[in-house]
């Protein structure tokens, strides 16, 4: 039986950094992944292009039970410290809104710098290999794989979430969570479009391929910024994805159409200016005209000439679209998500090194715990930080 200082499973953003600097600390180190191929899921990030950080990231970032755990990771190993990096290796980059940062090349790029940090004669790696069956034993734990058993003083489960399971996602993260007494946060789809309710979706499906700005308001009071993008199957766009980690199925979002003019003073100037104008073709000049029209033969608004509106019909007007009512059927469900909320209870981890506290050794890190990023490079930024505070610790 083959003996390794460390096991890490899965060969995604988390695993490969950790791989990459528990080597450099001179340990011996086996990554196995049921994959053909490391960092599926960087691949196919960013249409291609990795977002692969964010020039402003903190705890408020992600969502997560205990809203405290990511600081100390995220002090560790910052934005800052990965962007180095990247600028070390010479890869193209770009900075588009909200400080995300992309690859200008390919994700390629990011994937081919995390095996060139593992290139060390004390990392090796093995793909198309499926863990059978961890036992933990006094000095560690011993792997039953697809050719052979292996054993390791530390285990790192770096297996992701569920979301995307084209990708191989699978629970066994969770599993081996699970195996050691550990507790876990229900899972949820996070970043992933609404689905709509069959009257609604037949209201706004004409409308597919439409983008607007709007905010977007949960029950709970969380609030984005972002385009909106209707769908044949109902709503995405940025905004839908950052908001829909914060929704509760079941419950509405308020949708600000119109966040940046006042729908009451807008409407009163142009009845001033054309008072014989129809209120379908004054909205028309704010809003896009298909969607205007769906709400007009949904009845949620009433056409008629500007000046047959009086102060109340006015009022009611803005805060329809000011406050636009929706209650969604559902999401996409993992099939689309980027990332899967809940996991791994953090409580059951030391947030300085990602070791469980009951089960020495033990270590998870990325997406297999209950810490899911924001849209915009956060997701990839926990895994390096969390990769590297592992790495430092195997």
């Amino acid at each position: 039986m083959k003996q390794y200082d460390v096991v890490i499973i899965g060969a995604g953003a988390a695993g490969l950094m950790c791989a990459a600097q528990a080597g450099k600390r001179g340990r011996s180190v086996l990554v196995v992944d049921n994959g053909k191929k490391p960092g599926r899921k960087i691949l196919i990030s960013g249409g291609g292009r990795c977002n692969f950080t964010n020039y402003d990231v903190s705890a408020a970032n992600f969502v997560c039970r205990n809203k405290h755990f990511p600081k100390s990771a995220l002090a560790q190993y910052s934005q800052w410290d990965f962007f180095s990096m990247v600028n070390e290796y010479g890869i193209a980059w770009e900075e588009r809104e909200h400080g995300q940062l992309f690859c200008i090349d390919s994700a390629k790029d990011i994937v081919e710098m995390l095996l060139k940090e593992c290139d060390l004669p004390t990392v090796e790696q093995r793909y198309r290999c499926d863990v059978h069956d961890i036992e933990k034993t006094e000095d560690g734990f011993i792997l039953k794989l697809d050719t052979d058993t292996v054993s390791c003083q530390s285990l790192v489960v770096a297996t992701g979430g569920l979301s995307m399971p084209k990708l191989g996602a699978t629970p066994f993260g969770y599993q081996i969570a699970e195996q050691f007494g550990l507790a876990r946060i229900p899972t949820a789809a996070g970043l992933v479009p609404f689905t709509l309710h069959d009257k609604d979706k037949a209201a706004f499906a004409d409308l597919s391929g439409i983008a607007i700005p709007v905010t977007i308001t949960t029950e709970s009071g969380v609030l984005f910024k972002e385009n909106l993008l209707f769908t044949h199957r109902g709503l995405s766009g940025p905004v839908v994805l950052q908001v829909s980690s914060y929704w509760t199925p079941g419950e509405k979002v308020e949708v600000n159409l119109l966040p940046d003019l006042d729908v009451v003073e807008t409407i009163n100037a142009m009845r001033d200016k054309h008072p014989a104008q129809s209120l379908k073709n004054s909205l028309a000049r704010l809003l896009p005209k298909r969607l205007v029209e769906a709400m007009i033969e949904r009845g949620d608004i009433q056409d008629k000439p500007l000046k047959q509106l009086n102060p109340k019909d006015i009022t009611a007007l803005g805060d329809y679209l000011h406050q636009w009512h929706i209650a969604p059927n559902g999401t996409e469900g993992y099939r689309t998500a980027e990332v899967t909320l809940g996991g791994v209870d953090t409580d059951e981890l030391s947030s300085k090194t990602m070791e469980a506290k009951k089960v020495p050794g033990l270590y998870f890190v990325g997406e297999v715990m209950d810490v899911s990023g924001w849209l915009g490079g956060y997701n990839f930024q926990w895994a390096w930080s969390s990769g590297w505070v592992a790495g430092q610790h195997v």
